[in-house]
Protein backbone atom coordinates (compact mmCIF):
# COMPACT_ATOMS: atom_id res chain seq x y z
CA UNK A 1 0.00 0.00 0.00
CA UNK A 2 2.63 2.80 1.21
CA UNK A 3 4.92 1.60 -2.69
CA UNK A 4 1.36 2.54 -4.39
CA UNK A 5 1.02 5.51 -2.41
CA UNK A 6 4.71 6.64 -3.01
CA UNK A 7 4.53 6.04 -7.02
CA UNK A 8 0.95 7.82 -6.59
CA UNK A 9 2.92 11.10 -5.54
CA UNK A 10 5.89 10.74 -7.33
CA UNK A 11 3.82 10.47 -10.61
CA UNK A 12 1.47 13.66 -9.39
CA UNK A 13 4.72 15.14 -8.76
CA UNK A 14 5.80 14.39 -11.91
CA UNK A 15 2.59 15.41 -13.99
CA UNK A 16 2.90 18.94 -12.37
CA UNK A 17 6.64 19.93 -12.87
CA UNK A 18 5.72 18.39 -16.84
CA UNK A 19 2.83 21.54 -16.28
CA UNK A 20 4.78 23.83 -15.28
CA UNK A 21 7.81 23.46 -17.98
CA UNK A 22 5.48 24.85 -20.57
CA UNK A 23 5.90 28.40 -21.41
CA UNK A 24 3.17 30.13 -23.37
CA UNK A 25 3.89 32.49 -25.89
CA UNK A 26 1.56 34.73 -27.54
CA UNK A 27 2.40 36.63 -30.62
CA UNK A 28 1.30 37.88 -33.93
CA UNK A 29 2.71 35.94 -36.98
CA UNK A 30 2.73 38.01 -39.64
CA UNK A 31 5.52 40.09 -38.73
CA UNK A 32 8.87 38.55 -40.54
CA UNK A 33 11.43 38.10 -40.07
CA UNK A 34 10.39 38.71 -36.48
CA UNK A 35 7.71 36.13 -36.45
CA UNK A 36 5.52 34.64 -39.84
CA UNK A 37 4.38 31.43 -40.45
CA UNK A 38 6.33 29.07 -42.53
CA UNK A 39 4.74 26.62 -45.74
CA UNK A 40 4.26 24.45 -43.24
CA UNK A 41 1.57 26.27 -40.90
CA UNK A 42 4.13 26.56 -38.43
CA UNK A 43 5.54 29.69 -36.73
CA UNK A 44 9.13 30.79 -36.97
CA UNK A 45 11.60 33.70 -36.90
CA UNK A 46 13.82 35.30 -34.74
CA UNK A 47 11.44 35.65 -31.75
CA UNK A 48 10.59 32.15 -31.99
CA UNK A 49 14.14 31.02 -32.67
CA UNK A 50 15.73 33.25 -29.34
CA UNK A 51 12.21 32.31 -27.31
CA UNK A 52 13.28 28.42 -27.90
CA UNK A 53 17.04 29.14 -26.90
CA UNK A 54 15.31 31.00 -23.70
CA UNK A 55 13.18 27.54 -23.01
CA UNK A 56 16.56 25.39 -23.42
CA UNK A 57 18.19 27.39 -20.61
CA UNK A 58 15.07 27.59 -18.52
CA UNK A 59 14.74 23.86 -19.07
CA UNK A 60 11.27 24.40 -20.16
CA UNK A 61 8.91 23.68 -23.25
CA UNK A 62 7.98 26.95 -25.20
CA UNK A 63 4.24 27.06 -27.24
CA UNK A 64 3.43 29.46 -29.34
CA UNK A 65 -0.01 31.22 -30.13
CA UNK A 66 -0.81 33.43 -33.08
CA UNK A 67 -3.05 36.12 -32.00
CA UNK A 68 -3.96 39.75 -32.69
CA UNK A 69 -1.58 42.22 -31.70
CA UNK A 70 -3.61 44.42 -30.29
CA UNK A 71 -5.21 41.59 -28.09
CA UNK A 72 -1.32 40.53 -26.22
CA UNK A 73 -1.37 42.97 -23.40
CA UNK A 74 -4.75 42.04 -22.36
CA UNK A 75 -4.23 38.29 -22.98
CA UNK A 76 -1.69 38.75 -20.26
CA UNK A 77 -3.38 40.67 -18.18
CA UNK A 78 -6.42 37.88 -18.12
CA UNK A 79 -3.48 35.14 -17.73
CA UNK A 80 -4.74 33.32 -20.91
CA UNK A 81 -0.90 33.63 -21.95
CA UNK A 82 2.73 33.57 -19.68
CA UNK A 83 4.41 35.82 -21.67
CA UNK A 84 4.22 37.64 -25.48
CA UNK A 85 7.25 37.87 -27.40
CA UNK A 86 6.15 39.63 -31.07
CA UNK A 87 8.36 43.12 -31.55
CA UNK A 88 6.93 44.76 -28.49
CA UNK A 89 8.29 48.20 -27.99
CA UNK A 90 9.18 48.59 -24.09
CA UNK A 91 7.41 52.00 -23.32
CA UNK A 92 6.06 54.00 -20.29
CA UNK A 93 2.72 53.38 -20.81
CA UNK A 94 2.93 49.66 -21.64
CA UNK A 95 4.86 49.36 -18.30
CA UNK A 96 2.00 50.75 -16.01
CA UNK A 97 -0.57 47.36 -17.41
CA UNK A 98 2.86 44.74 -17.98
CA UNK A 99 6.24 44.13 -17.17
CA UNK A 100 8.75 43.52 -19.57
CA UNK A 101 12.10 41.61 -19.60
CA UNK A 102 15.56 43.59 -20.70
CA UNK A 103 15.70 44.86 -23.99
CA UNK A 104 16.88 41.71 -26.36
CA UNK A 105 16.76 43.98 -29.85
CA UNK A 106 17.34 47.71 -30.77
CA UNK A 107 15.05 48.99 -32.68
CA UNK A 108 14.09 52.56 -35.13
CA UNK A 109 11.21 53.14 -37.32
CA UNK A 110 10.78 53.74 -41.11
CA UNK A 111 8.12 55.05 -43.41
CA UNK A 112 8.02 53.28 -47.12
CA UNK A 113 6.36 53.88 -49.73
CA UNK A 114 6.05 53.67 -53.62
CA UNK A 115 9.01 55.11 -55.67
CA UNK A 116 8.24 58.51 -56.71
CA UNK A 117 4.81 59.45 -54.39
CA UNK A 118 6.50 61.18 -51.26
CA UNK A 119 9.72 63.17 -51.59
CA UNK A 120 9.75 63.32 -47.73
CA UNK A 121 8.65 63.45 -44.20
CA UNK A 122 7.14 66.71 -44.67
CA UNK A 123 4.91 65.46 -47.43
CA UNK A 124 3.36 62.86 -45.49
CA UNK A 125 0.94 66.00 -43.90
CA UNK A 126 -2.62 65.08 -45.30
CA UNK A 127 -2.04 61.71 -46.09
CA UNK A 128 -2.74 58.49 -45.24
CA UNK A 129 -0.15 56.12 -43.16
CA UNK A 130 -0.88 52.50 -42.68
CA UNK A 131 -0.06 50.93 -39.22
CA UNK A 132 -0.83 48.28 -37.39
CA UNK A 133 -3.57 48.40 -34.83
CA UNK A 134 -2.69 48.69 -30.54
CA UNK A 135 1.60 49.42 -31.81
CA UNK A 136 3.88 52.36 -31.26
CA UNK A 137 3.28 53.27 -34.51
CA UNK A 138 0.03 54.28 -33.97
CA UNK A 139 0.78 56.10 -30.56
CA UNK A 140 3.41 57.88 -32.49
CA UNK A 141 1.46 59.74 -35.66
CA UNK A 142 -1.31 60.26 -33.49
CA UNK A 143 0.50 62.23 -31.05
CA UNK A 144 3.28 63.65 -33.15
CA UNK A 145 2.54 64.10 -36.79
CA UNK A 146 -0.35 66.67 -37.11
CA UNK A 147 -2.27 66.12 -40.25
CA UNK A 148 -1.24 62.53 -41.06
CA UNK A 149 -3.79 60.01 -40.07
CA UNK A 150 -3.28 56.68 -38.83
CA UNK A 151 -4.88 54.77 -40.83
CA UNK A 152 -4.86 50.95 -38.93
CA UNK A 153 -4.72 47.31 -39.73
CA UNK A 154 -4.44 44.07 -38.08
CA UNK A 155 -1.28 43.04 -39.40
CA UNK A 156 1.02 44.90 -42.15
CA UNK A 157 0.57 42.31 -44.70
CA UNK A 158 -2.86 44.27 -45.29
CA UNK A 159 -1.09 47.63 -45.10
CA UNK A 160 1.20 47.33 -47.41
CA UNK A 161 -1.40 45.41 -50.17
CA UNK A 162 -3.50 48.38 -49.59
CA UNK A 163 -0.27 51.11 -50.04
CA UNK A 164 0.34 49.02 -53.29
CA UNK A 165 -3.20 49.80 -54.52
CA UNK A 166 -3.15 52.76 -53.55
CA UNK A 167 -5.57 52.95 -51.03
CA UNK A 168 -3.13 54.43 -48.45
CA UNK A 169 0.11 56.61 -49.25
CA UNK A 170 2.60 55.20 -46.96
CA UNK A 171 3.47 52.55 -44.29
CA UNK A 172 4.89 53.27 -41.01
CA UNK A 173 6.75 50.14 -39.11
CA UNK A 174 9.66 48.88 -37.28
CA UNK A 175 12.91 49.09 -39.99
CA UNK A 176 13.49 45.38 -40.06
CA UNK A 177 10.52 44.38 -41.21
CA UNK A 178 9.90 47.36 -43.72
CA UNK A 179 13.58 46.26 -44.84
CA UNK A 180 12.10 42.26 -45.22
CA UNK A 181 9.58 44.03 -48.09
CA UNK A 182 12.17 45.45 -50.05
CA UNK A 183 13.91 42.08 -51.23
CA UNK A 184 10.00 41.34 -53.10
CA UNK A 185 9.43 44.59 -54.32
CA UNK A 186 11.93 47.05 -55.67
CA UNK A 187 9.36 49.80 -56.30
CA UNK A 188 9.86 50.81 -52.90
CA UNK A 189 11.49 54.04 -51.15
CA UNK A 190 11.93 55.03 -47.40
CA UNK A 191 10.33 58.39 -46.75
CA UNK A 192 13.22 60.20 -44.84
CA UNK A 193 15.13 58.96 -41.95
CA UNK A 194 14.44 56.51 -39.43
CA UNK A 195 12.90 57.52 -36.29
CA UNK A 196 14.57 56.93 -32.94
CA UNK A 197 12.16 58.86 -30.70
CA UNK A 198 12.89 57.33 -27.25
CA UNK A 199 9.12 57.66 -26.27
CA UNK A 200 8.19 55.19 -28.49
CA UNK A 201 10.97 53.39 -30.35
CA UNK A 202 14.34 54.11 -28.43
CA UNK A 203 13.80 51.23 -25.48
CA UNK A 204 14.35 48.27 -27.60
CA UNK A 205 12.05 45.31 -27.71
CA UNK A 206 11.12 42.98 -24.79
CA UNK A 207 9.34 40.00 -23.47
CA UNK A 208 5.50 41.44 -22.04
CA UNK A 209 4.96 39.09 -18.64
CA UNK A 210 1.96 40.07 -16.23
CA UNK A 211 3.12 42.27 -13.37
CA UNK A 212 2.63 39.02 -11.03
CA UNK A 213 4.85 36.69 -12.57
CA UNK A 214 8.03 37.67 -11.23
CA UNK A 215 9.35 34.37 -11.02
CA UNK A 216 9.46 34.37 -15.18
CA UNK A 217 10.62 37.05 -15.29
CA UNK A 218 13.55 36.64 -13.35
CA UNK A 219 14.38 32.80 -15.35
CA UNK A 220 13.83 34.90 -18.55
CA UNK A 221 16.42 37.57 -18.02
CA UNK A 222 18.71 35.17 -16.57
CA UNK A 223 18.35 33.15 -19.78
CA UNK A 224 18.71 36.34 -21.74
CA UNK A 225 21.64 37.05 -20.28
CA UNK A 226 23.10 33.05 -20.88
CA UNK A 227 22.17 33.35 -24.45
CA UNK A 228 23.83 36.45 -25.14
CA UNK A 229 27.36 35.48 -23.11
CA UNK A 230 27.38 32.09 -24.52
CA UNK A 231 26.77 33.12 -28.56
CA UNK A 232 23.43 31.89 -29.62
CA UNK A 233 21.99 35.13 -29.33
CA UNK A 234 24.61 36.19 -32.06
CA UNK A 235 23.90 32.85 -34.45
CA UNK A 236 20.44 33.60 -33.72
CA UNK A 237 20.51 37.50 -34.97
CA UNK A 238 22.93 36.72 -37.86
CA UNK A 239 20.48 34.36 -39.00
CA UNK A 240 18.09 36.96 -39.67
CA UNK A 241 19.70 40.12 -39.64
CA UNK A 242 23.34 39.22 -41.27
CA UNK A 243 26.84 40.14 -40.04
Amino acid sequence: MKKILLASLISLASIQAAAQEEIKFAMEATYAPFEYVDENNQIQGFDVDLANALCDVIEAKCTFHNQPFDSLIPALKFRRYDAAISGIDITEQRQKVVNFTDAYYDNSAAFVSIKGTLADQAALKGKRVGVQNGSTHQSYLTEQLEGVTAVPYASYQDAFIDMQNGRIDSVFGDTAVVAEWFKKNDNLTYVGDQVTNAKYFGNGFGIALNKDNQALLEKLNAALKTVKQNGQYQQIFDKYFGK
